[in-house]
């Protein structure tokens, strides 16, 4: 499921191509420490590993379609044998041009030296302004000093231009190899939440049932998980981002399992609420139902032309009319949703974009009007769901909740992907009709 290194090539010539005259920057995700001297498993900035395929900290990719010889350019971490000892091995220098296809290759340490030449004859410079403070400034540096001495050479960058938007229209359509991994991704995220759901009974804690999933992502080859696993029983569904995961599960409860699996730096991400002990109370089943069929009816109008928010639109209305049904909300059924007064129940959007990142890049709307149009390619999550916290505060006019609804908390969360002629649910082995659920 590996990406072909033509793919790669392929990336960067199509962002070359909107570059023009320009040079483009990318640095590097650093190294993230746990604690002390100990480090978190490396994992590489999402726009880095789109355009390069490289996974070493400390590195900068250089994109140069103006200069004579070198278009493709990597300053990486030599070869250093007592090093590798320690951490792992290296590509170097030459691994850099010989597996990667750089067109030329340096130590990380020349890049103040080098750096310039592929400048100085640029007409603007490409580069985001992330969270390493210490490279935003030297790549400023770099740009003050050219400015400075445009006057006598009468060449040179005049502007500096963010990459997110030259490079994350591009990643937001997916290849077809990017499918393959995005599908397997999927696919073993679904075979961690059917393992949960048969492991699960009362008595259990939640990082048991944590524990079942994680092992299903690695077992199954996937990298570990794509975000903190949610496993969330009774009221603890209610905290839209708990990872506690230290409670133990209770009769008549409900557990919320929100987990996905990386695999290849591709991502899956699934939610599904079910019944620890198998049978929903009457409460929970009226509750599940009016989120199951906001989900379904927010799936139907995933389709090429339609605007991205045409499904989250469709699922709040559905969840406002089934609350309005059940006296939890009052008053006219558009009045509530332009006020917002539902929001106490459902306080997030439906879905976002997934790839790379669980958050994956790409804009939402074209622009303050207009919101991005779906287009085969696209893959976004689908996940409406209500939570009526033990302590809600209803929206002002609106009644209080009785105690019976209280607890009660429920997400469903699929994966989908835009077709040419609708979509295709990636996470539909995982059940999540009532009776699939309690049979």
């Amino acid at each position: 499921m590996s990406i072909d290194r033509r793919e790669f090539q392929h990336r960067r010539q199509q962002v070359m191509e909107k570059i023009g005259h320009g040079t483009a920057i990318f640095r590097s995700a650093p190294m993230a420490v746990m604690h002390n001297d100990v480090e978190y498993t490396y994992r590489q900035d999402s726009d880095f590993f789109y355009l390069t395929g490289f996974n070493e900290p400390d590195a900068v990719a250089i994109l140069a379609p103006h200069h004579p010889e070198h278009q493709f350019i990597l300053f990486v971490q030599p070869k250093d044998p007592e090093k590798e000892t320690w951490t792992g091995y290296l590509h170097g220098v030459e691994g850099a041009k010989e597996i990667f296809a750089a067109d030329e290759a340096y130590s990380i340490e020349e890049l103040e030296e080098k750096l310039p030449q592929y400048l100085e004859k640029a007409e603007r410079i490409y580069y985001h302004l992330g969270r390493d403070k210490t490279f935003n400034t030297n790549v400023l540096n770099h740009w003050q000093k050219l400015i400075a001495t445009f006057p006598r050479r009468g060449t040179g960058p005049t502007a500096l231009e963010d990459t997110n938007f030259i490079l994350h229209p591009l990643r937001l359509l997916k290849t077809a190899a990017e499918l393959d991994n995005i599908r397997k991704a999927t696919a073993i995220s679904a075979q961690a939440h059917n393992r949960a759901r048969e492991f699960t009974k009362v008595g259990h804690y939640e990082y048991q049932i944590q524990a079942e999933i994680e092992h299903t992502f690695r077992l199954e080859g996937g990298m570990g998980p794509a975000y903190p696993s949610i496993v969330a029983s009774g009221a603890n569904a209610c905290i839209l981002h708990y990872i506690n995961n230290n409670r133990q599960v209770q009769e008549n409860e409900l557990l919320l399992i929100d987990a996905g699996c990386a695999y290849n730096y591709y991502n899956g991400d699934i939610t599904r609420t079910f019944p620890v002990n198998g049978k929903f109370t009457p409460e929970q089943k009226i509750i599940y139902e009016i989120v199951l069929e906001a989900q379904l009816k927010a799936i139907e109008v995933v389709k090429t032309g339609h605007p991205y928010n045409l499904f989250h639109d469709t699922a709040v209305r559905t969840i406002v009319e089934g609350l309005v049904d059940l006296g939890l909300l009052v008053g006219p059924i558009d009045e509530i949703i332009k006020e917002e007064k539902y929001k106490p129940f459902y306080m997030h959007r439906t879905g976002h974009w997934l790839g790379l990142d669980v958050h994956d890049a790409g804009g939402y709307k074209v622009n303050e009007e207009t919101w991005q149009t779906l287009q085969p390619g696209h893959v976004l999550t689908v996940e409406p769901g209500i939570y009526i916290s033990p302590d809600i505060k209803p929206a002002e006019g609106q009644p209080e909740v009785p105690e019976k609804w209280r607890g009660i908390g429920i997400r469903i969360e699929d994966d989908v992907l835009v077709t040419a002629t609708g979509n295709e649910v990636l996470t539909a082995t995982v059940p999540k009709k009532v009776e699939d659920i309690e049979s």
